[in-house]
């Protein structure tokens, strides 16, 4: 199957959310994770993105809170160019990625932990380092929610599983101990974990869109041997 890196999801969902409502998502979704898992076994999604006892959806991971109104007095005033960049790429595959999209009783799905948690405002890299500590059994702001999903988690392994399973690579270090983080982190102390000036949300989108970019690079890389 061939991929179109720059293909923008909101092109097909008619308005609507692309997450939901993207046929070439989904296609893309199945595709890229209808294979070999670290545990031995083979995944193979359906066309509506659920494999054994396991439903998925897909969620956008590349946050740059432009809709944020309590954020505008630092988004109004960042790059341009900037903004314009991440904008144009912020449907391609390699802002997307899927999360189980079913309950576990007393928590809630990993995509709305992430979204709600105060300390957490849907910043990726600090998902992936929860995910991190998670395969640790090391605390976070989220390991409540995971633990929640340890079945899903187990199919990964480790957490060097997970990350390459799901092209996460150029986020982490080479030796997979810790994040590449976006903007600065202070181990979830803040309530706030956004870029605190436009200087430092320049910087973020920066790398935000350099991430973009290198895991678009790694999913055109293995669809050429797959």
């Amino acid at each position: 199957m061939i991929i179109d890196p720059t293909f923008d999801f909101r092109t097909d969902a008619k308005g609507k959310d692309p997450d939901s409502h993207s046929p070439t998502l989904r296609t893309y979704q199945k595709y890229l994770y209808s294979k070999p898992l670290p545990n031995g076994e083979i995944m193979e999604l359906s066309d509506k993105l659920n494999w054994k006892e396991f439903w998925f959806s897909s969620d956008s991971i590349l946050h740059g809170f432009l809709g944020w109104e309590s954020y505008k007095h630092i988004t109004s005033q960042a790059d341009q160019e900037l903004i314009n960049k991440y904008v144009k790429e912020d449907y391609y595959i390699s802002g997307e990625i899927i999360f189980p999209c079913y309950r576990v009783a007393g928590t809630q799905t990993i995509n709305q932990a992430r979204g709600c948690n105060q300390r957490i405002r849907d910043r990726i890299d600090l998902t992936m380092e929860c995910i991190r500590r998670y395969y640790l059994g090391e605390e976070s702001p989220l390991y409540k929610c995971l633990s929640g999903y340890k079945p899903f988690f187990d199919l990964f392994v480790d957490f060097k599983g997970y990350t390459d399973f799901f092209f996460m690579q150029d986020m982490v270090a080479e030796d997979y101990s810790s994040i590449k983080f976006l903007t600065w982190f202070d181990d979830f102390n803040s309530t706030f974990p956004l870029p605190r000036s436009v200087d430092e949300y320049n910087e973020y989108l920066k790398h935000v869109i350099e991430f973009s970019e290198s895991r678009n690079k790694r999913i055109v890389e293995w669809c050429k041997t797959h």
